[in-house]
């Protein structure tokens, strides 16, 4: 079959939208899914950064939703029709997967990062026939179709907003997920988020819902305030003192802290500004060596790194959806929709800070 998607061919070029052909259809345990939405993520964009590491040219896109058009049989689970958010690619069979922490499959990097799920690698072709890299995080799903392992996939309630919920599957699922599941935030407990952005909002929304007092940190007014409205107090960045800022804000200093902004300076003072015990949490990727200050991790404090949330997908999605239909994680809030085609000005608007969360639609006809 033959649809539009949005190639990226070099590290330095924009998107342009091109028609591919997927060869085969679904095979055992996979699904064929006619996208909805899905958004942009900053992962997305951090393969221009890759220095050669992610594959291209390629289809990118992780945070899909959509309906299911076809299926690789009845070992899916999943039916024609069937409305799904599209989560990370993992194996299925390690370890890590086998104790139901999928974010921590041995195969993780390689299968959604690096083009490393071989089986069908060569399935969608551009209009020369040239094969396009394997699937990005198992969807590539900046496109009209995605072919997905269904294992991947979540079915939600088809009365929902479908072109919506794709960030629930990556962005929001780790903000989210590091409160909720990894630190086990509840009432009275207290968190400081450093970065207003998609993952650090939805941080501060699920804190609020879970009754933590919350602190969010920025150097941009417009984040602090979003993230007043969502129920944080807000911090900026300058002047000096953060930690001894925080620690008045909050009578003492924060249970927990998270980090997205991969500074280590904002780490520095993230581990200052803890408790004793207290536990930080980094989602994003450190490009160079983290230096930690005399101090910083004495009094039973310590750092992890967080990836998707410690997040099983088919678990904290619908509870996300749950606490979106109480009025409670208000993610719809922090999205502007463009059409598919508009896929750059997405970009620009995302890397400028314009707009938290961009969610592309392929057609918006069908919304």
């Amino acid at each position: 079959m033959r649809f539009g998607a949005a190639v990226l061919r070099s590290y330095g070029d924009p998107f342009t939208i091109e028609e591919v052909t997927l060869t085969d259809g679904p095979a055992e345990g996979e699904i064929l899914v006619r996208i909805a939405g899905c958004g942009m993520c900053r992962t997305d964009l951090a393969v221009r950064r890759s220095a050669g590491r992610s594959p291209l040219p390629a289809v990118l896109g992780h945070e899909g939703s959509g309906v299911v058009v076809e299926t690789g049989g009845a070992g899916t689970g999943m039916d024609t029709g069937d409305h799904v958010v599209l989560s990370f690619d993992s194996c299925g069979h390690c370890q890590s997967c086998r104790a139901a922490a999928p974010a921590y499959c041995d195969s993780f990097a390689s299968l959604n990062l690096f083009g490393g799920r071989t089986e069908h690698a060569a399935r969608l072709t551009d209009t020369t026939g040239a094969a396009l890299a394997p699937r990005w995080f198992g969807q590539s799903s900046f496109a009209e179709y995605a072919v997905v392992p269904a294992r991947n996939a979540v079915r939600v309630d088809p009365s929902l907003p479908l072109h919506l919920l794709g960030p629930l599957g990556c962005g929001f699922l780790t903000g989210a997920g590091a409160v909720l599941n990894s630190f086990g935030a509840g009432p009275g407990d207290t968190l400081a988020v450093f970065g207003a952005g998609a993952v650090g909002l939805a941080a501060v929304m699920a804190a609020h819902a879970a009754g933590a007092v919350t602190v969010a940190v920025d150097r941009h007014p417009g984040r602090l305030a979003l993230a007043e409205r969502l129920g944080a107090l807000p911090l900026p960045v300058a002047p000096a003192g953060l930690p001894d800022r925080i620690r008045r804000l909050t009578g003492g200093g924060v249970m927990y802290a998270l980090d997205t902004t991969g500074s280590a300076g904002l780490i520095n003072d993230a581990l200052r500004s803890l408790r004793p015990t207290g536990h930080l949490g980094l989602v994003a990727r450190l490009r160079a060596a983290l230096p930690l200050e005399a101090g910083t991790l004495d009094r039973g404090r310590r750092i992890s790194h967080i990836c998707e949330g410690d997040a099983v997908p088919g678990l904290l999605v619908p509870r996300l959806i749950s606490l979106w239909r109480a009025g409670r994680f208000p993610f719809d809030q922090l999205i502007r929709t463009y059409p598919l085609a508009d896929i750059n000005k997405a970009e620009h608007d995302c890397d400028t800070g314009r707009v938290v969360k961009p969610v592309l639609i392929p057609d918006p006809t069908r919304r």
